[in-house]
């Protein structure tokens, strides 16, 4: 049997797909993906397979330097690194890419300060392993539900976890972009790591970049999860998050499980943690503990006590947090054999119904409607037998196949929409319209 014949013996358990898009609103895509499939039965036993999501941040090309560099140097040293366990040979990459970012950034005056968000997964036959540092995201989906397994680090993520806002409403004056935790700019970085999940055929995997997180909700991902294979829904997800504004880069890996991998690998056994030294404060900490101080003594003296007292609360978690990684009894990682991390930590239903499948009806129309109102050369046959497809599955309540039609319809004519921008750009000078 020869290697190729060997690789489809084994690789057919696992579906995969990923997207990257520039967005609507961004000149230039600073996000960054790595997709590493493991080339032998005895490597995914070993190292499973890899997956990678970056979301780059600085100015000018720092974002998309940083990004690069994290998804080029985890996969590298996390396979360099096979004596060690995989959730500590992931969490070595993940920090190794934190130096590497950080000395490019001190190295270069334009570059000082950038870094990146990383979500890591790793398929092994005896679960799944995820990374974060940031706030890219990771998802499963198993059954009905979709649960996230990585926890946001941001301000209100933080916040939330210390009690002092409430889960369902952030205060409008919290900014909800503010990251508490990235690749690059500080020289010791903390990483979290989630699993192993045990595996089970049928469950579905998404890593994303906030492009698409910020535009469509965790049940509606679950939901298009739930209808599509993995190559219609990263072009799905990505149609979807455009036509809400696109306001960022958007970039998803979607890896579905088939069935059962090879047999277990061993699991090695480590000593006991031994303490790291202090770690810095973080620039981002003391910029976080100036803004909401200033705002604490603006805020006492406009009189307005409540927002003053959550303002100082906030001042305290974020300075709590800050000198607790400096100083706390946090230990070095080592990986003990048992299940890492708290996930999940949100749950949301994914079953698709007539309320999902009606909201695509109506986006759908809008896009018929738009492509007409411009005189748009279209494929309308192409677009009309998914939107038949999809209103005759709803009919007779299949909202699984109707879900799926309506996001094929989406997607066929944002394809239209997207040649149709290009025919526009090549016979004419004048600026192109925007489609929304």
């Amino acid at each position: 049997m020869g290697f190729m014949d060997q690789q489809d013996a084994w690789e057919h358990c696992l579906e995969r797909a990923a997207l990257t898009d520039v967005g609507l609103r961004r000149a230039n895509n600073q996000d960054s993906m790595a997709v590493v499939v493991a080339s032998s039965p005895e490597k995914l036993e070993r190292r499973g397979h890899l997956f990678v999501v970056a979301d780059g941040m600085g100015a000018h090309a720092a974002g998309e330097l940083a990004s690069k560099l994290a998804t080029d140097v985890i996969p590298q040293s996390y396979h360099k690194l096979g004596e060690q366990p995989p959730p500590e040979a992931l969490a070595a990459a993940i920090r190794d890419a934190n130096d590497r970012i950080h000395q490019r950034g001190m190295a270069n005056e334009e570059f000082k300060g950038m870094g990146t968000t990383v979500t890591a997964l790793v398929v092994l036959p005896e679960g799944a392993l995820l990374g974060q540092v940031g706030d890219s995201r990771g998802y499963r989906v198993r059954g009905n539900r979709i649960e996230q397994l990585t926890f946001d680090h941001s301000l209100v993520w933080e916040m939330r976890a210390a009690g002092q806002i409430p889960e369902d409403d952030v205060p409008s004056y919290i900014p909800r972009n503010i990251i508490t935790r990235s690749l690059g700019p500080n020289a010791q970085v903390d990483v979290d790591i989630e699993g192993p999940f045990p595996l089970q055929p049928g469950d579905t995997f998404l890593l994303c970049s906030d492009g698409l997180s910020g535009q469509v909700r965790d049940d509606e991902i679950g939901k298009i999860l739930s209808c599509m294979s993995p190559q219609e829904a990263v072009q799905a997800l990505v149609d979807l998050a455009n036509l809400r504004g696109g306001p960022d880069n958007i970039t998803v890996i979607v890896v579905r499980i088939t069935g059962p991998q090879t047999a277990n690998g061993d699991q090695k056994q480590a000593d006991a943690p031994h303490r790291s030294p202090p770690k810095p404060v973080s620039t981002t900490a003391w910029i976080l503990m100036g803004f909401f101080g200033v705002a604490t003594v603006f805020l006492a003296a406009m009189q307005l006590v409540i927002p003053a007292v959550i303002s100082a609360v906030a001042t305290a978690v974020v300075g709590g947090i800050a000198f607790f990684r400096r100083y706390g009894s946090v230990p070095e990682f080592h990986y003990d054999g048992k299940p890492l991390g708290k996930a999940p930590y949100t749950s949301s239903n994914a079953t698709p119904d007539a309320a999902f499948a009606d909201r695509l009806a109506k986006l759908a129309q809008q896009l018929r409607d738009a492509a007409s109102n411009e005189d748009w050369q279209i494929d309308w046959s192409g677009f009309n037998a998914h939107s038949e497809k999809a209103l005759a599955a709803a009919r007779a309540t299949d909202y699984v196949e109707a879900v799926r039609q309506y996001c094929q319809a989406v997607s066929f004519m944002m394809g239209e929409l997207r040649v149709q921008r290009g025919r526009e750009r090549k016979n004419s000078d004048s600026s192109v319209i925007d489609l929304f």
